[in-house]
């Protein structure tokens, strides 16, 4: 076994790990489970330069010197300006 590895033509250490650990074996049908994100339940916020009243459930409020459109109503209709 010394010899042969001596007598190859690749470096030491290659010809080491290559002659002491087996090859790994790959399955072309074997199928790697992929992690699915969940979706997210809250949205986040359109942000835009001029806010609008979009239904009778929004209303203005103004937060930490910002502008927000929150809705009791419909979710998407939150907004934020600047």
């Amino acid at each position: 076994m010394l010899r042969a590895l001596l007598a190859s033509g690749r470096p030491l250490l290659t010809r080491l790990r290559a002659a002491s650990a087996p090859h790994p074996v790959h399955h072309p049908h074997r199928v790697v489970p992929t992690l699915t994100r969940t979706p997210d339940l809250s949205r986040g916020m359109k942000v835009r330069s001029s806010v609008k009243v979009m239904c009778d459930g929004c209303s203005v409020v103004k937060r930490k010197g910002r502008v927000y459109v929150v809705c009791s109503k419909n979710p998407k209709h939150k907004q934020r300006q600047g």
